[in-house]
C-alpha cells in the first residue's frame, strides 16, 4: 500500500473518531463528543454511554477553575460568602453593643463611641444591601445557564466518543421568518433558527441536527380486521342494579374528567407532525441561556400587495401581501422589513387558496366607521302573506394621508339557509359609482380609491322576504 493512501486512511479514521455531533429533538437531546476529562458539566438528569454501555455519573463539591461555568459558580459562591461575612460582622457588633455598660460615665467617650458604632452599622447595612442585590443578579444569571450548582463527572474517562442524553428543555430551538419588502413587487424571505442551551454543558459539534419531532415515538401495532355484515339480532337488554348504575355513572364522570383534563393540558411536545429538520456545521453553543440565531435559508418570490378591510369584524384597514413560497413555511410568525427599516416585529401569515398571505401592517391613515341605518329609515311591509323588511348600514371612510389610497372593502348582507327566507341586495349608494361584486353567502367586495384627505360615505341596503307568520333573526 502506498504511503499517501496510508496517510489518507489515517487522517480519515482520525476525523471519524474525533468528530462530534448534536441531535436536538422535541423531547430530548443527544450529544456525542470525544472526552478529554471526566468533567461533564454543571448539570443533572443526564444519561451517559460509552461504547453502548451506561456510565456511572456522580456529583462533586468542587468545580474545575478552568471551566467557564465553574468560574461563574466560584464568583457566585464568593459573593454569597461575602454576604454571610457581612451578616456575621453585624451580628457581632450587635452583641458588643448589648454588653453590660460601665459604672462610670464619660459623655465625650460615649458620644465618640456611639458615632463610631453608628457609622460602622450604616456601613455594614449598605454593604449587605449591595451584596444581596449582587448575589440575586448572579443567581438569576446562573440559573439561566445551568440547572445545577454541583459539577457532574464520570467515574471513568471514555476512550472513544461519549454519548450524553439530555432531558427535555435543556437544549431547545425555534424557527422564525423575516420578509424584506422593498417595492411590494418582490419579497426576500429569510429563515432563521434560534438555539438556546441551558444544559450546563458547553457544546461544540461538528454536525448539529434539529428535528421537529420526538425521538421517542410509540406506534401501536395495527392489523387488518374484516368488516362483517350479517343478520341483525337484537341483544337482550340487561337490567342494572342500583349499585351498578352508580358505578357506571362514576365511571362516566371520571371519563369526562379525563377527557377535559386531556384537552386542558395538551402535551408540550406535539407542535408539529412532519419531520422537518435543519443542519448546522461547526456549531459552538455555550450554555448561556441566551438565544443564538443562525440563518438557515433565503429566497425571493414575486409579491402582490393590497389594502383590505372587513368593517363588519374589524374597523381597521391593513395591508396583506401574497406570494408563492419556494419552500414550506412551518411557522406563521414574521418580522417585516423594508430595506433596513422594520415595519412590524410581530406580523402573522397563513396559507390561503394556494398562496401564502402575509399580513404586514395596519393602515393607520385609513379610518372606517360602520353604522346600521337608523330604525326610522327601515321599512317593513306585508304584501299578501309575505313580509318584506328593508335594512342596511352606512360606511364613512376617511383617508387622513397626503397620498391616494386604493383598498378592497369586504362586507356582507345576511345569507339565508332556508327557502322560506329570501335576501337580496337593493342598492349600494354613494356620491360616485362604487365598483363592487356580489358573491355567494352574502359577501360583497368593493374596490375603492380614496384621494388624499378624502372622506366618502357608502350606503348598503338589502331586503329580507319571509312568511308573515315566520319569526326571523340575523
Amino acid at each position: 500500500m502506498q504511503l499517501s493512501t496510508i496517510l489518507s486512511l489515517f487522517l480519515l479514521s482520525s476525523s471519524i473518531a474525533y468528530s462530534s455531533s448534536l441531535s436536538v429533538y422535541q423531547d430530548q437531546t443527544i450529544y456525542k463528543y470525544s472526552v478529554k476529562s471526566s468533567f461533564i458539566g454543571l448539570t443533572k438528569g443526564v444519561k451517559a454511554k460509552c461504547d453502548g454501555n451506561t456510565m456511572n455519573l456522580h456529583a462533586l463539591l468542587s468545580c474545575p477553575g478552568d471551566k467557564r461555568l465553574c468560574k461563574d459558580l466560584i464568583s457566585l459562591k464568593e459573593t454569597e460568602q461575602k454576604l454571610n461575612s457581612i451578616k456575621a460582622n453585624s451580628k457581632v457588633l450587635e452583641q458588643l453593643i448589648s454588653l453590660p455598660q460601665p459604672t462610670s460615665f464619660d459623655a465625650d467617650s460615649w458620644v465618640k463611641s456611639a458615632k463610631i458604632v453608628g457609622e460602622e452599622q450604616a456601613k455594614l447595612f449598605e454593604e449587605a444591601k449591595k451584596s444581596t442585590e449582587e448575589l440575586a443578579l448572579k443567581q438569576r444569571a446562573f440559573q439561566k445557564q445551568a440547572p445545577s450548582k454541583s459539577p457532574l463527572v464520570s467515574s471513568e474517562i471514555c476512550s472513544n466518543d461519549i454519548e450524553l442524553t439530555l432531558p427535555y428543555g435543556y437544549v431547545s430551538f425555534s424557527t422564525s421568518y423575516e420578509a424584506d419588502i422593498e417595492n411590494e413587487k418582490e419579497v426576500k424571505v429569510t429563515q432563521y433558527i434560534s438555539l438556546i442551551n441551558r444544559s450546563g454543558i458547553d457544546i461544540e459539534a461538528d454536525t448539529a441536527m434539529f428535528y421537529y419531532r420526538s425521538a421517542n415515538q410509540y406506534v401501536r401495532p395495527v392489523h387488518f380486521n374484516p368488516w362483517i355484515v350479517g343478520k341483525y339480532e337484537p341483544r337482550p337488554k340487561r337490567k342494572l342494579s342500583k349499585r351498578s348504575m352508580v358505578q357506571k355513572m362514576e365511571m362516566n364522570s371520571m371519563a369526562m374528567a379525563d377527557e377535559v383534563s386531556m384537552v386542558a393540558s395538551p402535551a408540550p411536545v406535539a407542535s408539529y407532525v412532519d419531520a422537518r429538520e435543519y443542519k448546522i456545521d461547526n456549531l459552538t453553543l455555550p450554555s448561556t441561556g441566551l438565544p443564538v440565531d443562525v440563518q438557515v435559508t433565503s429566497w425571493t418570490s414575486t409579491l402582490t400587495c393590497e389594502i383590505k378591510a372587513y368593517p363588519y369584524s374589524n374597523a381597521r384597514a391593513f395591508t396583506v401581501c401574497s406570494f408563492e413560497p419556494k419552500q414550506q413555511i412551518d411557522r406563521n410568525n414574521w418580522k417585516i422589513k423594508s430595506a433596513k427599516v422594520t415595519i412590524n416585529e410581530n406580523a402573522v401569515g397563513e396559507y390561503r387558496n394556494g398562496k401564502y398571505n402575509l399580513y404586514t401592517k395596519v393602515e393607520e391613515d385609513i379610518k372606517i366607521i360602520r353604522k346600521p341605518i337608523v330604525k326610522k329609515e327601515r321599512e317593513t311591509g306585508i304584501f299578501g302573506g309575505t313580509a318584506r323588511k328593508k335594512d342596511g348600514f352606512v360606511f364613512t371612510l376617511t383617508n387622513k394621508s397626503d397620498k391616494s389610497k386604493t383598498l378592497t372593502l369586504v362586507d356582507r348582507i345576511p345569507a339565508s339557509n332556508t327557502d322560506e327566507i329570501e335576501v337580496k341586495l337593493l342598492e349600494i349608494r354613494s356620491d360616485k359609482k362604487v365598483n363592487y361584486k356580489m358573491l355567494k353567502d352574502g359577501k360583497i367586495e368593493m374596490k375603492l380609491t380614496l384621494a388624499a384627505n378624502e372622506t366618502k360615505k357608502i350606503e348598503v341596503m338589502f331586503e329580507i322576504s319571509y312568511d308573515k307568520d315566520l319569526k326571523i333573526s340575523y
